[in-house]
């Protein structure tokens, strides 16, 4: 018996309406082109969009069908990042092409022991948390940037 899965092929920076269900997803597992995923309801739901696409928390997902499965940002293994001089801290992060997530107080990257060392060289406290990661864009648009082919 084959079951036939709900297809989405767009995707919209936000809802157009109330969604019908909801996808929780890593920072990276909300980059993707083509899989299977499984929506908080239980129902399975087909991903195949055009291109790889970065899927934002507050977007969604449009099924053949017209409902929309709003994408929420799941919580995951972070590192807290504090120190007197933020901004100088934040520089050293960007200047690796870190994913980072800036808050008023600290700032979130996904573990990485090597910049975890380097950012308790500099100064920096660092503490290991549980939370969603929604890290800034990039410079030159919205989503993900990989490299300086802008």
């Amino acid at each position: 018996m084959t079951i036939l899965l709900c297809t989405a092929r767009q995707y919209s920076d936000h809802l157009l309406g109330e969604p019908a269900d909801a996808l929780s997803l890593t920072y990276d597992d909300r980059f993707l082109r083509r899989k299977v995923l499984t929506c908080e309801s239980g129902e399975q739901i087909l991903v195949d969009l055009v291109q790889t696409t970065s899927l934002n928390h507050g977007g969604a997902l449009v099924l053949d069908d017209g409902r929309e499965v709003e994408i929420q940002a799941a919580p995951e293994a972070l590192l807290e990042i504090t120190a007197p001089d933020l901004t100088r801290v934040a520089w050293h992060i960007g200047n690796r092409h870190t994913p980072c997530q800036i808050e008023k107080d600290h700032l979130l990257i996904q573990v990485d022991h090597v910049i975890q060392d380097m950012l308790l060289k500099i100064g920096a406290s660092v503490r290991e948390v549980h939370e969603p990661f929604t890290p800034e864009g990039g410079a030159y648009g919205h989503g993900r940037t990989h490299g300086h082919a802008h």
